[in-house]
């Protein structure tokens, strides 16, 4: 029987929280809709005291912020985005089109048609998150995106400058320094300079993630994500200064993002408690940890793996980290979670900035029904159907038209029965089944 040696913050609570943030999100939405370019530049303005006329980077500000950067610098977020094209890459090319004769005569198949335009939001406002302009960028022009636009929010009162030469490398075709609702509300209704996208992918804060909830439908997103959370599976293979490495590593994201150690060790479960606190003491990010470990982290302890796969699944986390004696007991076990890091030798830092999987995945339990991004989010998979022959449309008319009287759609029956009529030579009278 699971039993909590620390808990997190309440549903209630949270769930406050959230209503908070859908009001402010919604009535943001409306004014940008509303005013379009003079919404965004206030906002703009209000937030990030980022004040523009044109929120458009130009060539030579692109070229600076490149310039800028050391040459290893460079070399790092090539070396970076060399990897997440790579596994793109073999993804996209287990993605094939399909077509097969199903009967004699009836031809169906598919295409994977990449989204004509898509927008992709890089956080940036407390961290310059880097590594998410590979993750989008990179991974949309693999699957074949006509059009990339980004957005990122100032950093410290100018564009980030590894942000833009990420974004830049990485093969956007448009840059905004915008940061926010304003950011992907304008790349998802437009604005008078604007062009509107038809997707919208990538991480972002809070407001950020219920402005992608809320402009859903108008527009394709990639999933629907709040705060980075991590889950720590381990047992006594390991000890508590790196599962608190890795709790903490994740926590610094910010102070409502849970960190979570699952274990059947108490022992490890108490070790790990004191080697948080000890490194809090040391983490330069330690404040936001702290807050984020105090008021989300848990920690739970378990009877055995298969009590602790079942705990896993029911939490569907983001990240969960597995550091036991054989980690692939969860691999086969598990079926909730956005991605895996299996062992001591890898973490969630890896996957998060080089090593090539996508670091755009679900939380909230989003994990239950969906996996991260990949290249095909950005495809379409369309279907199409031909007819070749007199003999196939009319036998599968008959069907057809029996079928949709039996629904009592007489228009559908008669789309099959002209064609029974014409290519069967069958006398179907109107508005009735083929016999």
């Amino acid at each position: 029987m699971a039993r909590w040696l620390k808990r997190g913050r309440d549903a209630k609570a949270v769930a406050e929280d959230d209503a908070k943030v859908r009001a402010i999100v919604e009535a943001t939405l409306a004014e940008i809709e509303q005013r379009g370019d003079a919404a965004v530049h206030d906002l703009s303005v209000k937030f990030d005291s980022w004040d523009r006329t044109d929120y458009r980077l130009t060539d030579r500000e692109i070229r600076d912020c490149i310039a800028e950067l050391p040459q290893r610098a460079v070399e790092d977020i090539r070396f970076a985005q060399a990897q997440v094209r790579n596994f793109a890459e073999h993804q996209r090319a287990a993605l094939k089109d399909v077509e097969v004769e199903t009967l004699p005569g009836v031809v169906l198949g598919h295409r994977n048609i990449p989204v004509n335009s898509v927008g992709c939001y890089v956080p940036g406002g407390k961290y310059p998150m880097v590594a998410s302009a590979h993750m989008s960028v990179v991974t949309a022009k693999v699957a074949g995106v006509p059009r990339i636009v980004t957005c990122a929010p100032p950093y410290r009162g100018r564009p980030a400058a590894a942000i833009v030469a990420a974004q830049h490398l990485a093969g956007a075709d448009v840059i905004y320094s915008l940061g926010g609702i304003q950011a992907v509300g304008a790349m998802a209704l437009g604005t008078e300079t604007i062009e509107p996208v038809d997707m919208l992918v990538g991480p972002g804060n809070a407001f950020v993630a219920e402005a992608k909830r809320q402009l859903y439908g108008r527009v394709g997103i990639d999933l629907f994500a709040g705060p980075t959370e991590t889950l720590v599976i381990a047992d006594e293979t390991v000890d508590g200064e790196i599962c608190a490495t890795d709790l903490l590593g994740q926590a610094e994201h910010g102070p409502t993002s849970p960190a979570v150690l699952l274990t059947n060790s108490e022992r490890l479960a108490r070790d790990t408690m004191e080697e948080v606190e000890r490194l809090l003491g040391m983490l330069p990010t330690g404040d936001t940890a702290r807050q984020a470990w105090r008021t989300y982290g848990e920690v739970i302890v378990c009877d055995s793996e298969e009590e602790m796969i079942a705990e896993a699944d029911r939490l569907a986390f983001e990240h969960v980290q597995v550091m036991t004696r054989d980690p692939d007991v969860f691999l086969k076990g598990m079926t909730n979670y956005g991605a895996l890091f299996l062992g001591p030798r890898t973490n969630v830092a890896y996957g998060d900035k080089v090593i090539g999987t996508n670091h755009t995945l679900p939380t909230r339990r989003a994990a239950r029904y969906t996996g991260g991004l990949w290249v095909g989010k950005f495809l379409k998979t369309c279907t199409y159907q031909k007819v070749l022959t007199d003999e196939a449309s009319a036998m599968v008319g008959e069907y057809c038209s029996r079928l949709c009287m039996l629904e009592g759609f007489a228009g559908h029956a008669e789309q099959a029965n002209v064609r029974v009529r014409r290519y069967g030579g069958r006398n179907v009278p109107y508005a009735t089944a083929a016999e």
